[in-house]
């Protein structure tokens, strides 16, 4: 058979199927060898049409010709090499420089993706092809415009149950986070060689995509454990930014972790299944109450994992440094006559950071404190703290650990004996970063607490308590010390 559309194609036997459609293969008139993918014209089909130019976008599979014949759409391709599961069929779970590669290509066209506003919806191994040395994905059947207004027919909850996020089960809107889950579930899958959710029936799928905990990595190494752990947190907003994604991806080869790091890596594989059960408590529904509830278990993950890599680096500079855990979880160490603490996170309960009066400008779930003691010096002085949030400071929606600390404003010189210091998500902070005068106001930018990009926090927090320890600390010779203005969202 032959089709005339830009070119004259002359198709061969199928060779797979994909999506709504099956799969061709074809040769062009001057020896061009392709795919050839007719869709039946079906309501909501002519959806895979929309995607048919993606220039600029890095590793999808191009439409080079598309048309119509009889009752199809029709779309030509390049032919790739194989699929990632043929790759995974012959190969099985693979090694991890093997697996950073594959998922780092994949998450460079999601972050490409999102910034067109375009959502997959349907990333599995049938839909990542290799082609000209990278893994590309292709079908784009289910995906869609973000932002775009619903159609008659959305195919809203279609999807490859394996791969899909548990708001999808949920009958949810998709978003980039939805992709995210899917390549936490295709991690999953590329180390451990199968998904983390095997059902076997589709209400057993379904049931543990939104409230099962994903089995425990027994080959990752912590960064990337860590990173596939926040892929599958249940809530979406709770899921890494694409972005955040490829660039702690990138770090994943040269993030071999030695001494305290190492060590802590192993006495943490418990730590990691109980944290990761307090998630699986977190399912996404449709209420407030347990959107908000889902939210503070993935924080209390996330912080159980920053919390122990800042004391992991501090017993590995300071192996002599007195640890003792909290009374509520958290720890203090103690060197000579400093002391720097760091608790468990807490609830913010809605009612007490939003006010009619005082309007949030943005989210607060939990809130933590930092704090560095020392002894008072001649001028009074006994060190800092700082307020740590996990709020959607920065962007609507995506929530994340942040830094920040406040000071009394100009117009009230009382001198503290910490400063700057850390306030409470309530009226008192919520006022210091609106518009209104208070008697508090921001003395150090929203700095976000990344996973894997901790090094900036940790250096200075070491050499404050290294200033601590050695009666070098003193009061910040200017407040504020870093400009704060425009580090949040009003």
């Amino acid at each position: 058979m032959k089709l005339a559309l830009g070119e004259e194609w002359a198709l061969g036997g199928p060779i797979g199927g994909g999506g709504f459609g099956t799969v061709y293969e074809a040769e062009s008139a001057a020896g061009v060898r392709a795919a050839v993918k007719l869709v039946p014209k079906a309501p909501g089909t002519e959806r895979e049409m929309l995607f048919t130019n993606l220039d600029g976008i890095r590793h999808v599979v191009p439409v080079i010709d598309s048309g119509e014949y009889d009752d199809n759409w029709v779309l030509v391709m390049p032919r790739a090499e194989k699929s990632l599961r043929d790759h995974l069929n012959q190969a099985g779970p693979l090694p991890l420089s093997e697996a950073v590669a594959i998922l780092t290509d994949v998450a460079q066209t999601l972050d490409d993706l999102k910034g067109r506003d375009i959502v997959h919806r349907d990333l599995k191994p049938e839909n990542i092809l290799l082609l000209n040395g990278h893994w590309c994905l292709a079908d784009f059947g289910l995906a869609r415009y973000a932002q775009a207004a619903t159609a008659k027919q959305t195919f809203k909850g279609w999807g490859t149950f394996a791969y899909m996020a548990p708001e999808l089960w949920n009958n949810q809107r998709a978003s980039s986070a939805s992709d995210i889950y899917a390549l936490g579930v295709l991690a999953h899958e590329l180390l451990e060689g199968a998904t983390p959710f095997t059902g076997p029936s589709e209400t057993d799928i379904a049931d543990q995509h939104r409230h099962s905990s994903p089995p425990q990595l027994t080959t990752a190494p912590p960064l990337l454990a860590m990173l596939i752990t926040e892929c599958l947190y249940k809530a979406p907003q709770a899921r890494p930014a694409t972005g955040n994604v490829l660039a702690r991806l990138q770090t994943i080869p040269g993030a071999n972790l030695t001494g305290g790091l190492a060590a802590l890596s192993k006495a943490n594989e418990a730590v990691v299944v109980r944290r990761a059960e307090d998630d699986r408590r977190a399912s996404q529904h449709a209420s407030e109450a347990e959107r908000r509830q889902a939210l503070f278990e993935s924080a209390k993950v996330s912080f159980g994992f920053i919390s122990d890599t800042i004391l992991a680096a501090i017993r590995s500079a300071a192996p002599s440094v007195d640890v003792r855990p909290g009374s509520l979880g958290g720890w203090t160490v103690r060197l000579d006559n400093a002391q720097l603490t760091l608790p468990s996170p807490s609830e913010v309960p809605p009612e007490i950071w939003r006010s009619d009066q005082t309007p949030a400008p943005f989210d607060v779930i939990a809130s933590a404190i930092i704090k560095l003691q020392i002894p008072a010096n001649p001028y009074g002085y006994q060190g800092r703290s700082h307020s740590l949030w996990y709020a959607d400071a920065q962007t609507e929606g995506d929530y994340r650990w942040f830094e920040t600390a406040f000071m009394n404003t100009p117009f009230r010189p009382v001198a503290h004996s910490t400063e700057p210091f850390a306030l409470a998500p309530q009226q008192e902070a919520r006022t210091a970063i609106s518009t209104t005068v208070g008697v508090y106001q921001v003395a150090w930018p929203f700095m976000p607490l990344a996973l894997g990009e901790l090094d900036e926090f940790i250096e200075r927090w070491a050499t404050l308590l290294a200033q601590g320890a050695s009666g070098q600390l003193g009061r910040p010779s200017q407040m504020p010390e870093r400009a704060p203005k425009g580090s949040w969202r009003v």
